[in-house]
Formats: C-alpha cells, sequence, structure tokens
C-alpha cells in the first residue's frame, strides 16, 4: 500500500542519454543542414532515451485525461457549474468530446478516467476510479486529506502501469474538472512563490470574477502558511493536498509513473504543468520524461515550464482543456518520426554530408 513514505522513495532512473547522442548521429546522416529541424531534432532524441531505444516507438498511444470536481467553485471561480465536468465526461466516454475528435485524427486513443466526479453515477466509456466525490472548499478546509492524495496519485501510476502493460510507448496527459484553472494557479503560485497575478480567466471570466478569482487563490494560499514546511517533499504534497484537487494529483502520479516505466508523457496546459512541478518535487528527476507540448493562454503555465527547464514545441494561444494540445503535437512529432526513419542520406544525393563542429 502506497503511502507518503513509501511515494517519495520511489527510485527514479535518468533516461538512456547514450541512445539519444546515438539518435543525433543519426540525424546527422539525414540530407539536411545540421539540426536543421532545431528542436523537434531534439525531441525525438529525448523520446529515444527515456524509452531506451535507438529507433523511438511512438506508434502505439494513449490520451488519460483524469476527470474531478472542485469544491472550490462554490466561490464564484467559474463561469459555469460544477454539472460541467460529469456533462463532459460523459462526452468523453462516448467519443464525442473535443478531445475524441481531435484524437481519432492524431490516431491517439482518449482514455477517460473518473477520480473525482462529484456523482454516483458509474459513466460509461470512462474507466472508475473515483477516490471522492469532489475535493472540498479549500477556503474551508483543505481540499483533500492526505489518503486520498496518495490514493488519487496512486491512480494516476496505476494507469500508466496498464497502459504500459499493453505496449503504449507515449501518453498524453489532460483533465476535465471545472474549477481547475483555480486549483492548477493556487497549486502553481504557492509551489514556485509568485503573485497571483498570473491567474487566468479558465473558460472566460469577466473581470469582477478575474477579481474573485485571484483573491480566492490568495486567500487560501495565505491560510496554509505554505512557507512555513521547510522540507520540499512534504511542502509539495502539503500544497497539492491543501488547495490542490484529485485531478492534479492523479495526474502528479501519471507522471511519475512514465518516469517509473520510461513512458514519454506529454503535458497540456497549466493544470498539467501544476501537477508536474509537484511530481518534480516529490521525485526530483521526473522532468526528464515530461514533454511539453504547447504554451496555452494562461500564462502560469509557461512560469511552470520554465521552472521544469522545459520548452513548449507549440504556441497557438489555445485554452480548450481535455489534454487538446498534447494530443494537436503528435501529427507533427509522427511527421518528424518519419523524416527521422525514411528521409534520403547524404549518400542518397552523392554529395558530401555537413560536419558539426563545436557543441
Amino acid at each position: 500500500m502506497l503511502d507518503f513514505k513509501s511515494l517519495t522513495e520511489i527510485k527514479i532512473e535518468k533516461p538512456d542519454f547514450l541512445c539519444g547522442e546515438i539518435i543525433k548521429k543519426c540525424w546527422d546522416s539525414v540530407s539536411k543542414p545540421i539540426d536543421g529541424l532545431g528542436d523537434f531534432e531534439n525531441l525525438i532524441c529525448r523520446i529515444g532515451a527515456i524509452q531506451r531505444r535507438n529507433t523511438p516507438d511512438i506508434s502505439k498511444r494513449a490520451a488519460l485525461i483524469f476527470c474531478a470536481d472542485n469544491g472550490i467553485v462554490e466561490e464564484g471561480v467559474s463561469q459555469s457549474g460544477k454539472e460541467i465536468t460529469l456533462s463532459v465526461a460523459k462526452a468523453l466516454g462516448s467519443g464525442i468530446s473535443s478531445a475524441c475528435h481531435l484524437g481519432r485524427f492524431a490516431k491517439v486513443e482518449v482514455i477517460p478516467v473518473d477520480v473525482g466526479i462529484d456523482s454516483s453515477e458509474n459513466i460509461s466509456g470512462v474507466v472508475n476510479k473515483k477516490v471522492a466525490r469532489g475535493t472540498r472548499n479549500f477556503l474551508k478546509d483543505p481540499a483533500i486529506t492526505k489518503e486520498e492524495t496518495i490514493l488519487a496519485i496512486d491512480a494516476g501510476i496505476s494507469e500508466v502501469k496498464e497502459l504500459s502493460e499493453k505496449g503504449y510507448r507515449i501518453i498524453a496527459t489532460g483533465e476535465m474538472g471545472i474549477g481547475n484553472t483555480t486549483t492548477s494557479t493556487a497549486v502553481l503560485c504557492a509551489m514556485l512563490g509568485i503573485d497571483v497575478g498570473v491567474t487566468g480567466r479558465g473558460a472566460g471570466l469577466s473581470d469582477e470574477g478575474l477579481g474573485r478569482k485571484k483573491r480566492v487563490i490568495q486567500e487560501g494560499i495565505s491560510r496554509y502558511s505554505f512557507d512555513k514546511i521547510n522540507e520540499p517533499k512534504e511542502r509539495a504534497f502539503e500544497i497539492l493536498r491543501c488547495v490542490g484537487g484529485l485531478d492534479i494529483a492523479a495526474l502528479a502520479g501519471a507522471f511519475i509513473g512514465g518516469a517509473i516505466y520510461h513512458i514519454p508523457m506529454v503535458l497540456d496546459g497549466v493544470i498539467s504543468s501544476a501537477a508536474a512541478l509537484v511530481a518534480e518535487a516529490l521525485l526530483p528527476g521526473v522532468k526528464y520524461y515530461l514533454i511539453p507540448s504547447h504554451k496555452g493562454r494562461e500564462k502560469g503555465n509557461e512560469l511552470a515550464l520554465n521552472a521544469l527547464g522545459l520548452s513548449p514545441f507549440l504556441n497557438g494561444n489555445m485554452a480548450l482543456g481535455e489534454g487538446t494540445g498534447a494530443i494537436m503535437l503528435f501529427p507533427t512529432l509522427d511527421m518528424v518520426m518519419d523524416y527521422y526513419e525514411h528521409g534520403a542520406r547524404f549518400e542518397d544525393y552523392n554529395i558530401d554530408k555537413y560536419e558539426r563542429f563545436g557543441k
């Protein structure tokens, strides 16, 4: 049974960077200028290093979408009510949501997971790993208990384990839960010690609503005195527990699972990036297994990625959620991977290859 001690004692191996170097040399044999595809060449190297393969395998992929409700919604921090979480989860389960539509084109299997929807309904097409029926209002009580936090993290780890055993080689991540730009921004601000001015409008708040959202986040962070906790792992866990959510905890677990089972994990927007910060704080080294997809509209996303030393590959001003930004990376990734495997080599042109000089 997982607990805080056993969680933080998990050993994270670094990717096999030698595989990445071998892939880089293979890139240099493709008939093009050195580093001609820039960051996308390094992305293939990164995936190979994570998978410990000289030829990365991205043929079987999934998107894990963790669904949960947030008690903080009762403070008026969202334009819509929590009933929307259940409605969108049903759309995910039936294959008609935004993520499902984009996923079919990108050949990504969308797997929605209920870790905390405020409903007793067993939703068709949705994996049931419910920990609780939503979280508490963090202005009144910690959002989730220690046991619930561990259970949600474990749910994320186990989902990645199951997919790994089924042959999935790369996993995108996402979430669905009204109010989770509030919880993720609270986590982000507390983790990085930054001002709540980075708070975004989420699904579309008015100026008045945005002001209220900022006040709620500031009050929540102040309530729990996280700055008095000196141990980094304990501090990250308490931030997640007190102002986070079940979806964020499950995402953190999924990222830990990716590091355990050597699966590249594609981040979506600010919610998954906030979860990634927590996962990295709990188990340093998780960040090596993460692939950022897009910059996103929420300011906090870029700040979180910067803190992790990651740079997004897409910049489309997106704020759709459901892991859609992560899914949208795959068509480009497929194109780059095809070029790596099948692009003409210098010998095909009967010309001398470019030489790599310096770093």
